[in-house]
C-alpha cells in the first residue's frame, strides 16, 4: 500500500465532513440568497452559523469574514484590493518575503507593474523571517506587510502574532497567508492581524472553499476595492452564489480540528520524531529551523541524490513532492530554498514530506530509509 506523504499539497476530505457536504448538496440544496422559502432560509442560516464559528476561532466577528474559493483568491483580494487605497494615499511600499507562496508573490509582481515598490526579505538558512528585519524596513509610505504563517515547503513557523502586535498601532496593514497554519496553530491567528487567508482543503475540507478575514481597526474597516462585480454577496468583495455545501464543510472541518487539535499535534510530532530519527541514518540535510516548525511538514535534501529520481524510486512506497504543488511540475530549484540562501544543489533536490497523523500508521519507516540509503549508495557509486 502506497502511503500518502503530501498533505501540505492537499488532504483527503474527512468522512465526517463529506457526510455534511453531501447532505447540503442533496437534501438541503437551497440557495442562501433565496428569501421566499424555507430552503433558502435554512441555507442562509447554515452559512451564518459557519461564519460565526470560523470567525470565533480567529477571535473576530462574523461580519469580518468573507467566503472565497480558497487562499489564492483571498490573497488576491487582500493584496490587489488594497492597491487603490495605497495609490490614493501615495503609500506604495510593500514588504514581504522571498519564501512566500506564488499566490502572494505573483499578485505582488502585479503591484510592481503599477508602480509599487516590493521589498522581499530573505530569511537566511533558518527560513524564519525576524520581526526586527521587518521593523528595520518600515517606512512612512509602507502600505502593507504580507507574511505567511507557516511555510508550505519547509513548515517553518513565522512570528506573525508578534509582528501583528508591533504593527497594530501603525498605519501599515498586515496580511497573513495562513493556508498551512489555520487549524493546526490557530492561536497565532487570534492576534490583531488585519487580513488572514485560509484554504479548506489543507484541513480535510473540500477543495474550492476558503475565507478571508478582514479585521476592523476599531471602527475602521480595511479599505479594500473589489476585484470582481456582479452581486452584493460577501460585503460586495466576492460576488457570486455562495457554495453552501462547501462552506458548511469548511466549518465542520475546522470544528473537528479544533476539537481534536491536541491529539493531532501530539501524533504528528511523534511521527515526525520517529521519521527524523530514522532518516538521520542517511546522509541528509534538514532544511529550515527545526526548532520552529509545524509538526507535519519536513523538508530535506539527500546528499548526492537527485530528488526527482528519488521520487520515482519511492513511488511504490510513498507519495511525496519536491515542494509546492503549484510549482513542483516545473522542475526548477525551489524558490523557497533559494530564498533561504541555500545552494542550487540543495534547492534543486529538496524533498517535502507531509502527513496527516492517522494516515501514516502503515508506513514502515525503516523500509523507507532503507530504500533511500540503497538509492543513495547507488547514486554515489555511479557518480
Amino acid at each position: 500500500m502506497i502511503v500518502y506523504l503530501d498533505s501540505a499539497a492537499t488532504t483527503r476530505v474527512d468522512p465526517r465532513v463529506a457526510e455534511v457536504v453531501l447532505h447540503w448538496m442533496t437534501t438541503e440544496f437551497g440557495n442562501a440568497g433565496s428569501r421566499t422559502h424555507d430552503w433558502g432560509t435554512r441555507a442562509k442560516r447554515a452559512v451564518q452559523e459557519a461564519r460565526e464559528q470560523l470567525a470565533g476561532q480567529l477571535n473576530a466577528g462574523p461580519s469580518e469574514l468573507i467566503f472565497t474559493s480558497g487562499a489564492t483568491e483571498s490573497n488576491n483580494i487582500a493584496l490587489l484590493g488594497l492597491a487603490p487605497h495605497g495609490e490614493s494615499r501615495d503609500r506604495r511600499h510593500v514588504i514581504s518575503s522571498a519564501i512566500e507562496h506564488k499566490a502572494v508573490l505573483e499578485p505582488l509582481e502585479q503591484l510592481a507593474t503599477r508602480g509599487f515598490e516590493i521589498e522581499l526579505i530573505s530569511p537566511g538558512p533558518s527560513g524564519r523571517v525576524s520581526v526586527e528585519a521587518v521593523r528595520e524596513r518600515l517606512r512612512d509610505d509602507t502600505l502593507l506587510v504580507s507574511l505567511m504563517h507557516v511555510n508550505n515547503e519547509t513548515g517553518v513557523i513565522q512570528p506573525v502574532a508578534e509582528l501583528a502586535d508591533h504593527l497594530r498601532d501603525t498605519p501599515t496593514y498586515l496580511h497573513v497567508d495562513a493556508a498551512q497554519g489555520f487549524g493546526k496553530l490557530t492561536d497565532d491567528l487570534k492576534a490583531p492581524i488585519d487580513m488572514i487567508s485560509v484554504s479548506g482543503h489543507k484541513i480535510g475540507a473540500p477543495k474550492g472553499v476558503g475565507t478571508l478575514l478582514i479585521r476592523r481597526r476599531g471602527r475602521d474597516t480595511i479599505p479594500l476595492t473589489p476585484l470582481m462585480y456582479g452581486g452584493g454577496q460577501e460585503r460586495k468583495l466576492r460576488p457570486g452564489t455562495l457554495p453552501v455545501p462547501l462552506i458548511v464543510g469548511l466549518a465542520k472541518a475546522a470544528e473537528i480540528f479544533e476539537t481534536e487539535h491536541e491529539q493531532w499535534w501530539s501524533r504528528a510530532a511523534a511521527f515526525r520524531a520517529r521519521l527524523v530519527d530514522a532518516l538521520s541514518k542517511a546522509k541528509v540535510h534538514f532544511n529550515g529551523d527545526q526548532d520552529h516548525v509545524i509538526p507535519h511538514i519536513l523538508n530535506l535534501s539527500f546528499e548526492g541524490v537527485d530528488a526527482e529520481a528519488l521520487i520515482v524510486q519511492l513511488k511504490e512506497l510513498v507519495a511525496v513532492s519536491t515542494g509546492s504543488a503549484c510549482t513542483s511540475a516545473s522542475y526548477t530549484p525551489s524558490h523557497v530554498l533559494r530564498g533561504m540562501g541555500l545552494s542550487d544543489e540543495v534547492a534543486h533536490n529538496g524533498l517535502r514530506l507531509s502527513w496527516v497523523p492517522n494516515q501514516v500508521e502503515d508506513l514502515d519507516v525503516d523500509e523507507l530509509v532503507g530504500e533511500i540509503s540503497e538509492f543513495q549508495a547507488g547514486a554515489s557509486y555511479f557518480a
